[in-house]
């Protein structure tokens, strides 16, 4: 069996999602860097679409949620890259670890999950909120994405924490 079967192998899918979460993040950065003018417009259309209905004709609030939601687009670019970057040294270091193919399988499973799909929230939650009429609304339409994502990734994370410590302070017989 060599070192992928043994070691990554059960990782795999976790390893990947993590891997396609950076790819996310660089993807939403370079749409930025082509296409940062065409976003923004896009953000204040979709405000300016209902500003009589939702913001009853208040441009200082539709100016205000869209200038938050280019926030919450700046955000799902950041946590793409952070947390996919740290979901993958997680799952290499799990990898590592000499515990069950399980453990491995279901954590990998976790992080990558939550890696991908927490970033996922906050984009959506940006294009979201000018049509809603602010952010606070976009989050709250989209708790079934968050709170599942951001559970994964603190689950996973503590599940990997605690076999780090089995395996790093349990008594060894061979010493």
């Amino acid at each position: 069996m060599d070192f992928f079967e043994r070691m990554l192998y059960p990782c795999r899918w976790g390893l990947t999602l993590s891997v396609l979460a950076i790819f996310l993040g660089f993807l939403i950065g370079g749409l930025f860097g082509a296409n940062e003018d065409a976003l923004k417009n896009h953000l204040k259309t979709e405000g300016q679409a209902v500003l009589s209905t939702v913001y009853q004709n208040d441009e200082a609030a539709m100016n205000k949620t869209v200038a938050k939601s280019w926030s919450y687009l700046k955000r799902a670019h950041l946590h793409a890259g952070a947390i996919g970057a740290a979901a993958l040294a997680l799952l290499l270091l799990l990898g590592a670890l000499p515990v069950s193919y399980i453990s491995k399988l279901f954590n990998g499973w976790l992080i990558g999950l939550g890696a991908l799909i927490y970033p996922i929230f906050w984009l959506l939650a940006g294009l979201k909120a000018p049509g809603l009429g602010s952010t606070h609304a976009a989050k709250e339409s989209l708790n079934w994405l968050a709170i599942p994502s951001a559970g994964a990734l603190l689950i996973g994370t503590f599940l990997i924490f605690l076999l780090c410590l089995k395996v790093c302070f349990q008594p060894k017989s061979r010493y």
